[in-house]
């Protein structure tokens, strides 16, 4: 079978999909690099920090504090991180309070949390519900979508009521909860029901050192090759798929060894955010999404470790449930799966698997953490050097990809600037509003081009029945607004 080499200017592209940012949203300021007491350790002052100091210093502590720890999260007003712990006697918390964490004392233990989860799986596993650790309350905070009524919303609300009202909490959203076909840079695939589309995730590095990206699992399982245009020659095959179970995440290698998948996600305009390591979701910490059918937006990570129950694309009857998800407030809709979630300093922090409500009404949705994915497949994040010196460059994105930080866009800013090009020395600046890009349905225009939806194969996701019937007549648009 022939294939097509991508073209070195789409190549360069790379991550997530292509939009044009629209008015801007609320400009979240960058925060300056944690700081230290000039006195070290002597002091028990809070650090300041930005979100990835947060993440990390929540990994130290949790083993430092050991059975302890019972979760943390960012307060970004004051950019400190809020640490609790259980049953910590005074040297504990002088310890978390030295690392730079404000420590606050809660009643439920991480294990007794898990347990609580492990109720609901076996007693609560109904399609249109999902649950996740939410360390601000420290409870598990149990969501139910519009489809969950009648007999099925009575056994879940017995079951929430019988671990108590200090462990757990239930609430209802609009909409329903399913994998979101269509995505970032769009990618396509020919399959037995018509096309399908998906968007790509983040370039990286195969463990034998091939070019490959990351993208939804359900876009793997509903596809084998994916194509960057619209009934085009497949540029790239899946070689892991995960889905449904322990996480929604594929492994999809470039078919040419030599195409270049520089490390950065595409927020229109020629903007880039460089992508600098892959890292934890903290709760609270602000994250941005791109997606070809809605663009940039914004929102915060709001829960851990979520289980969703998605209603089965195969069986009438059945549901398809996803463990390990990174819960968020930020919006997304049909032809986002697969795309980029990351931070405004450059880390990778998820992939777009699936939710309820769409972006004008809001709504929860679930993301596959990009470092467990990484794990499970053995790739390694950005091209690993591999990818073929210069070869990116072609339209001036590819210089962004010789060297990624170079033209790294800056989220933050806001969309008018990056609009007019007047990027923060032409970084793009996610945060400047997300939401708003999504106005990007022009994004898709792109969406040929830049063919980084192409590699954003990675929404294959169409995996999900909608999927492929969705992403069906979402691809047909040729342009990225799927809808």
């Amino acid at each position: 079978m022939s294939h097509k080499r991508i073209p070195k200017r789409k190549a360069a592209i790379a991550v997530g999909g292509v939009a044009a940012l629209g008015a801007a949203a609320f400009l979240i300021p960058m925060a300056n690099a944690s700081q230290d007491n000039a006195s070290g350790a002597t002091t028990a002052a809070p650090k300041t920090l930005k979100a990835t100091g947060a993440s990390d210093l929540a990994a130290q502590l949790q083993q430092l504090l050991g059975q302890a720890f019972a979760g943390s999260y960012y307060d970004s007003g004051k950019q400190q991180l809020v640490v609790n712990v259980v049953n910590g006697d005074s040297n504990t918390i002088v310890q978390a309070e030295k690392a730079g964490a404000v420590v606050r004392q809660v009643a439920n233990s991480s294990k007794a949390l898990k347990t609580a989860a492990r109720t609901l799986k076996a007693k609560a596993t109904i399609p249109g519900t999902a649950w996740a650790v939410d360390p601000k309350t420290n409870k598990v905070v149990v969501t139910a979508d519009s489809t969950v009524t009648g007999t099925k919303w009575a056994k879940l609300q017995s079951t929430v009521q019988s671990l108590g009202s200090n462990m757990a909490t239930l609430k209802k959203t609009s909409g329903s909860f399913k994998t979101f076909v269509s995505g970032g840079d769009a990618i396509f695939s020919q399959v037995q029901n018509g096309e399908v589309r998906c968007s790509l995730g983040f370039n990286v590095t195969a463990s034998d050192g091939s070019p490959a990206f990351l993208t939804a699992g359900h876009c793997g399982v509903a596809a084998k090759d994916w194509s960057d245009t619209q009934g085009g020659q497949p540029i790239a095959t899946v070689d892991q798929a995960q889905f449904p179970g322990n996480g929604d995440f594929s492994l999809v290698k470039y078919n040419d060894a030599t195409t270049q998948a520089p490390s950065e996600v595409n927020v229109g305009n020629g903007q880039t955010v460089a992508i600098k390591q892959a890292e934890d979701a903290t709760v609270g910490t602000t994250v941005f999404r791109m997606g070809s059918t809605t663009g940039l937006h914004d929102g915060q990570v709001t829960g851990l470790d979520a289980t969703v129950n998605f209603q089965s694309e195969t069986d009438p009857n059945g549901v398809d449930t996803v463990t390990g998800l990174i819960q968020t407030n930020v919006c997304a809709e049909a032809g986002d799966s697969g795309g980029s979630l990351f931070t405004q300093d450059g880390g990778a922090v998820g992939l777009t698997s699936g939710g309820s409500g769409d972006c004008t009404a809001g709504g929860e949705t679930f993301f596959q953490p990009v470092t467990t994915a990484l794990q499970a497949t053995g790739a390694t994040l950005g091209d690993g050097g591999a990818a073929g010196a210069g070869a990116g460059a072609g339209a001036g994105d590819a210089g962004a990809s010789a060297d990624p930080s170079a033209t790294a866009a800056d989220p933050s800013a806001s969309a008018g600037d990056q609009a007019g090009g007047d990027q923060i020395g032409g970084a793009a600046d996610p945060s400047a509003t997300a939401g708003d890009q999504s106005g990007a349905g022009d994004a898709s225009g792109t969406g040929t081009g830049t063919g980084t939806g192409d590699q954003s194969g990675a929404n294959a996701q169409s995996g999900s029945s909608d999927q492929s019937g969705a992403a069906a007549n979402e691809s047909s648009s040729g342009n990225h607004q799927s809808r």
